[in-house]
């Protein structure tokens, strides 16, 4: 049926986006299946694994695998106690390299049999914003520009299908400060510095919609910080925990801010518990807690999802 299919839209969280793998586990059970996606940081690496063939419970085994700490690879000055991480975001622009994470992404994406962006092409699929079984969701701060991937890497003189997919996520993921930016040079030679998406757009869920009533629907998976405490709490005790404090806190703002009705009603909203996105040291308890609040927001939200209702509700008036 038209309406099993499904559009979707995660939302960058760093590591606690495990929370989106338990929703996304419910949504499959349920009977969907995902036909595009989209994603900002964690939400990118989510996705793009989705595309890619991937199923939740296989995402959740390789997260409850992976020792997160792996992922804070600092270069050898910033191994420097106390100066050294100073020096790296200073000089840097981050702490970290990144490296790790591009390598362990690589891997996960070959595993599949997808490199580039011209692997996740959906020939059937006539309009170009459609093309590519996921978008990954970038910023580049040379411009102040919303990046939506691989489509806008034309504008570097690049060709969509030959950008390579963990790249993409890598670009996505480089918190600023935290992970060190990917740089792009264009025909001109400018170039260009890229970072997070959830800069500009962490949560773009109106990325696939269309004019009149939609074949399908399209369902955000989206982190929130409810109850007690209301907003996340960070331990700052020296330079690395003050830099990640700082924009952690950037970042969480998004977390707090107003979503529209129309996009309110078709988001799964999932507790994050209070973690920050950049606690590399999250113990494998906490992850198994937050895949727990993905499935039980999930499981929420699906019980009273009505599609029909939907459409009538917030598509109606919606010019074709």
């Amino acid at each position: 049926m038209a309406e099993r299919r499904l559009d979707a839209v995660f939302e960058g969280g760093g590591v606690r986006g495990i929370a989106l793998v338990g929703a996304a586990s419910i949504v499959e059970a349920a009977g969907y299946e995902f036909e595009n996606l989209a994603g900002t940081s964690a939400g990118a690496i989510v996705s793009t694994l989705l595309a890619a063939g991937y199923h939740a419970a296989e995402i959740r085994q390789i997260v409850m695998d992976l020792d997160l700490r792996r992922l804070a690879d600092s270069s050898p000055v910033g191994r420097i106690p106390v100066l050294g991480p100073i020096v790296e975001a200073i000089t840097g622009l981050g702490i970290y390299e990144g490296d790790v994470l591009l390598s362990i992404l690589r891997e996960l994406l070959a595993a599949k049999s997808v490199r580039t962006f011209g692997d996740l092409v959906m020939t059937e699929k006539t309009d170009p914003r459609y093309r590519f079984r996921a978008r990954v969701v970038a910023s580049d701060i040379t411009r102040g520009r919303f990046l939506a991937l691989p489509q806008d890497v034309a504008q570097y003189g690049m060709r969509p299908e030959e950008l390579e997919v963990a790249l993409a996520v890598r670009m996505s993921a480089s918190t600023p400060f935290i992970f060190k930016p990917v740089r792009l040079r264009d025909p001109s030679g400018e170039t260009h510095v890229v970072v997070d998406g959830a800069l500009l757009s962490n949560f773009p869920l109106e990325l696939f919609d269309v004019p009149g009533k939609p074949p399908w629907p399209t369902f955000g998976f989206r982190l929130v910080q409810p109850g007690d405490p209301p907003f996340a709490r960070f331990d700052v005790r020296g330079p690395i925990s003050f830099l990640m404090a700082m924009f952690g806190t950037a970042m969480e703002a998004h977390d707090q801010r107003y979503v529209e009705q129309h996009n309110f009603v078709r988001t799964i909203a999932i507790d994050g518990l209070g973690v920050t996105g950049t606690d590399f040291a999250i113990s494998d308890a906490l992850k198994e807690q937050l895949y727990a609040s993905g499935v039980a927001a999930a499981r929420t939200f699906l019980s009273g999802w009505d599609f029909e209702a939907y459409t009538a509700r917030w598509r109606a008036g919606v010019a074709s």
